[in-house]
């Protein structure tokens, strides 16, 4: 459903060189732009990657946002306020802009111009369909498009690839999930340790599900960050979730595994090293990873809210109080 979609963009691309690539959104939008600029970190050598929340985009006003810019922008309905805005900000400041939701005809559509990808609804949708998928493929794409790498048909290779692994991975893991679920369903505070592009997982996880939607404090840790604070909070009784990714980050997330099964009973370990990742190229295979820890991490919350008897979609302030 994508794939042509984000063809269409690339092609309509093609000659155009920018020097920045600035990743906008907010929320858990925000948080699936993390592994793509991991991506363009890592394998660009001409483009230089940003990621802003969209209010900051805003009110920081980068000086480097220009004629020389591309912007992506994410809203799952294409209504997020601060979005839409940073959409119509960074056209006015002469910047290429696209812009990815759920639906088409939204207002951040409006606002971004032509350049636009309708993605997949994420509980159904195949990997290379989802708002994930869909980032990987532009910014893979972009970057072929000015240094000619191939990257972007190696990510449509492995987006294909790690469907099935996802499937399996969510059978595996629900007994997993349960167990979580009904260990930790009233739980004070969860935690949950990550790094590199795993930890837009921790976040989300944290962020979205467990307080958004589930009402209980949650704390996304990076991994890295664990030892120079953070661990000092951890008890014998305290429910941290460890994210183990297969990229080039994984030393982080166990080197945070080691210190919390000495120091913690109530810890749940969700590994991807556990699934084979044969054919995909090892390149990917940490974007890859990251895709299984959101399929699981959504699982598990799907579990909590039903041993909580708290729908997932019950709200106090969004949407519903002027705010």
């Amino acid at each position: 459903m994508c794939l042509d979609a984000v063809r269409s963009v690339l092609a309509s691309l093609e000659g155009k060189r920018f020097k920045r690539l600035f990743l906008v959104s907010c929320g858990g939008s925000q948080a699936l732009m993390m592994p793509g600029k991991f991506f363009v970190d890592k394998f660009a050598k001409t483009l230089f990657p940003q990621h802003y929340n969209s209010n900051e985009f805003i009110y920081l006003d980068p000086d480097s946002l220009d004629d020389s810019s591309i912007v992506i922008l994410c809203s799952q309905e294409g209504k997020t306020p601060e979005t839409v805005a940073a959409a119509a900000f960074a056209r006015k400041k002469g910047a290429t802009v696209i812009t990815i939701a759920m639906v088409d005809n939204s207002p951040l559509q409006d606002a971004g111009g032509e350049l636009f990808v309708k993605y997949g609804y994420y509980e159904t949708a195949d990997a290379i369909d989802t708002s994930y998928g869909v980032v990987y493929l532009l910014v893979s794409g972009i970057i072929d498009n000015q240094e000619g790498t191939g990257y972007f048909n190696e990510m449509v290779d492995s987006l294909h690839k790690i469907q099935p692994i996802i499937a399996e991975a969510k059978k595996r893991y629900e007994p997993k999930a349960l167990d979580f679920a009904k260990r930790c369903k009233d739980a004070k505070v969860i935690y949950s340790l990550a790094a590199g592009t795993d930890y837009s997982q921790s976040y989300v996880m944290c962020n979205c599900y467990l307080m958004e939607m589930q009402w209980i404090n949650a704390i996304p840790i990076h991994a890295g960050e664990f030892f120079h604070g953070p661990f000092e909070i951890i008890e014998e009784n305290s429910p941290v979730i460890i994210l183990l990714g297969s990229g080039d980050c994984r030393f982080l997330e166990e080197r945070a595994l080691k210190f919390c099964q000495k120091y913690t009973k109530e810890l749940f370990i969700i590994d991807t090293s556990e699934f084979c990742f044969d054919g995909i190229s090892k390149n990917y295979v940490g974007y890859m990873s990251t895709l299984i820890l959101n399929n699981i991490c959504r699982l598990y919350c799907k579990k909590i809210a039903v041993e909580r008897n708290h729908p997932l979609d019950i709200r106090r302030y969004m949407h519903i109080v002027e705010y």
